[in-house]
């Protein structure tokens, strides 16, 4: 390997492994299990092979040299940037994973004559708390695993308080494994009581379910997902992090896509969060990043080319009124307004349409009374909605692939960053004033869309969410895939 050639001569081609350092290496192998990685991606066997070999002779010790230092360089690398290259998964991918000003061969050489391999590894690992967390609950899922798991709960029909059975005893012992029922000091583990009913609510705040306290279909189905699928999605969120959490910003707008939420992070805390809507599947939201430069209140929205094929102009050709009632115009693509009694709507069906079409400012504006602008290929944005009542819904894919905000009043007012010129107050005028108008960042923030559908929250419990866009299964059978030895690092 190349970058293994220039470390050696910049070591003047002198060993580097002691017989401690690869005990630390193959030690640190084995942990990678802990970042939902296989140990078997870093040589994990030869490592331990040649721990209890004693063979001494040179061809020998150099070839253990080179082994060391590429099991060092892909665990390293894996850490950093994680196994897989996520723009191979997403064409949106966008996200920096360069070592562009980095210098490799030094840092490898500094970790190498440290001789604490562990520590050079930590200095690399995402430094977030989430990422640690996540860890923590990847762990206990494994202990949970090799225990057995957790059991299954039969069949049959909702269980609430005051149901009684085997069921409710399958129930309690479940949700004792998982931490959400303690000792409630039952007498009879057979009836569903106040305690278990607690639990089945602290479950179902875990996984964005209706938290009733009821176990009906929904709930389930979560309950008897079984250990090894949840250490999936974990190591799938995992490496998810590692791929966009190396260099984060101070201040940053992050959007959690099957999370339907988003936040406002400084200095990594989360200073401020609002309910979103995101896309229907067959309209994804893209991941990817980009930077908020401007807010528009009273906004106009030009209809998208794919919206407007094969949504908007099939309706007006059936419907002669739909642009008036949805205060529509009909503009050339200088922004002149054009007469629609004009246009031989027909025959857009068989040629392309010439012109746009725009909905005005106004409270039934498909964008609502705020737009947030980071420019992006993908035309995806954050906006307020009229469709305010789905908001309430705790599956909220509703959109065309923009992200619908609950409180865009509230987010303006924290964007903007001038709490005298723009509180809720003079945010609120500007919008009942009915003109639309552009307001620029002092300070442009990055946007952040990304995917979760795991996270652990500050008291150590996971939370899981419905993979809505099918993409779990995918970057799970990959991280389990065995790397192959030759691949470049």
């Amino acid at each position: 390997v190349p970058g293994i050639t220039k470390l050696y001569e910049v070591r003047n081609w002198e060993p580097a492994w002691t017989r401690a350092m690869i005990r630390q290496l193959y030690e640190q192998v084995q942990r990678s299990i802990e970042h939902g990685l296989n140990p078997t991606d870093f040589h994990a066997q030869q490592l331990g092979a040649r721990l209890k070999s004693t063979a001494k002779d040179a061809v020998y010790r150099a070839d253990t040299e080179i082994l060391c230092t590429d099991a060092l360089a892909r665990l390293a690398v894996t850490i950093e940037f994680g196994k897989l290259d996520p723009s191979s998964l997403d064409r949106a991918w966008n996200f920096d994973r360069s070592v562009e000003g980095m210098d490799v061969v030094s840092l490898f050489n500094n970790a190498l004559n440290s001789g604490d391999i562990a520590a050079a590894l930590e200095t690399i690992e995402p430094d977030l708390v989430e990422y640690d967390r996540l860890q923590d609950a990847l762990v206990e899922h494994l202990n949970i695993q090799a225990r057995g798991g957790w059991p299954t709960v039969p069949e049959g029909e909702g269980l609430k308080l005051g149901s009684t059975g085997p069921r409710v005893v399958a129930l309690r012992e479940r949700l004792k494994v998982t931490g959400d029922l303690g000792d409630t000091g039952a007498t009879d583990p057979a009836i569903f009581g106040e305690g278990l009913e607690a639990a089945v609510t602290r479950f179902q705040r875990r996984h964005g379910i209706d938290a009733d306290g009821k176990v009906g279909p929904r709930s389930l189905e979560e309950l008897n997902v079984p250990v090894e699928a949840r250490i999936d999605t974990i190591r799938a969120n995992l490496e998810r992090a590692r791929w966009v959490f190396r260099d984060v910003e101070d201040t940053y707008v992050i959007v959690d896509i099957a999370g339907y939420r988003l936040d406002l992070v400084e200095n990594g805390r989360t200073v401020w969060s609002t309910n979103v809507q995101v896309g229907k599947p067959y309209h994804a939201t893209p991941v990817f990043k980009s930077t908020l430069k401007y807010v528009e209140f009273n906004p106009t929205w030009t209809i998208p080319p794919g919206i407007l094929r094969k949504e908007t102009l099939p309706r007006i050709r059936k419907d002669p009124d739909y642009l008036s009632r949805n205060n529509m115009s009909v503009v050339t693509m200088a922004g002149k307004i054009v007469d629609p009694a004009t246009i031989d709507w027909a025959g857009t069906a068989g040629k392309g349409f010439p012109y746009m079409i725009r909905q005005e400012p106004g409270p039934h504006n498909a964008l609502g009374l705020v737009k947030f602008m980071f420019p992006n290929e993908h035309l995806v944005y954050l906006h307020d909605t009229p469709a305010r009542r789905q908001f309430n819904a705790l599956s909220r894919s509703f959109s065309s692939g923009c992200i619908r905000v609950e409180d865009p009043v509230g987010l303006a007012a924290f964007v903007l960053d001038d709490a005298s010129a723009w509180d809720p107050a003079a945010i609120q005028a500007i919008i009942s004033a009915g003109e639309r108008r552009v307001v620029r960042l002092n300070r442009p923030i990055p946007v952040h869309i990304l995917y979760w559908t795991a996270w652990s929250d500050a008291a150590g419990r996971i939370h899981f969410r419905d993979d809505i866009y099918d993409r779990d299964p995918q970057l799970a059978r990959a991280l389990h895939t065995r790397r192959a030895a030759d691949q470049p690092t």
